[in-house]
């Protein structure tokens, strides 16, 4: 019987959108709605993700215009990115917020770029445990008598093929964000 990947792939590809997605709401100094994808505000007493009840648009490289669909939204709206980890002050003037990014410190490139290597490290663990389980699955399996030793090998040797895919994936994806922070 060969052991079936398809399931630690599923996830391995799960963890890889987990990890782009989080590495995208990083500032870069470059106007990117991702930013406020993760941004909540109290609408009528329910956390509403802002993105859900505003457009947000990028009118040039350094600045990112959000259009409240309920202008009354606004003030509510400010107060949550005010309160939020974006570190942009926002400017209203009644009926649209403007986000304008300044320029990266030599400094902030550097804390970004650890906290990029930082969620690449997690996303490297998140892949490995994936592994783990696997291999376990795998010795289960072996143990139960439904796999011979040659299956079993077999078996983790394509799972290891299937880490090392997605190791080289994750560590291709940290290194592109890297140099986009640094050549800004």
């Amino acid at each position: 019987m060969k052991f079936n990947t398809k399931p630690a792939e599923e996830k391995m590809q799960k963890s890889i959108a987990a990890y782009e997605n989080n590495i995208s709401t990083i500032r870069a100094s470059q106007a990117n709605g991702a930013i406020v994808s993760k941004v909540t505000f109290d609408y009528y007493g329910s956390q509403t993700k802002l993105t859900d009840m505003a457009a947000v648009s990028v009118s040039d490289p350094k600045t990112l215009t959000i259009t409240p669909y309920d202008r009354s939204t606004l003030k509510a709206m400010v107060k949550a990115i005010q309160a939020s980890d974006i570190g942009i002050n926002p400017v209203d003037d009644g009926s649209v917020i403007r986000l304008v990014f300044p320029p990266l410190t030599e400094e902030h490139r550097r804390t970004l770029a650890k906290q990029i290597q930082k969620m690449g490290e997690e996303a490297r663990v998140a892949i490995r445990n994936i592994r783990r389980d696997a291999n376990d699955d795998i010795k289960k399996q072996k143990k139960d008598g439904t796999m011979t030793e040659d299956e079993q090998k077999a078996g983790e040797k394509s799972v290891q093929d299937l880490t090392d895919r997605y190791i080289k994936l994750v560590d291709d994806i940290t290194s592109k964000k890297e140099k986009e922070i640094m050549q800004i």
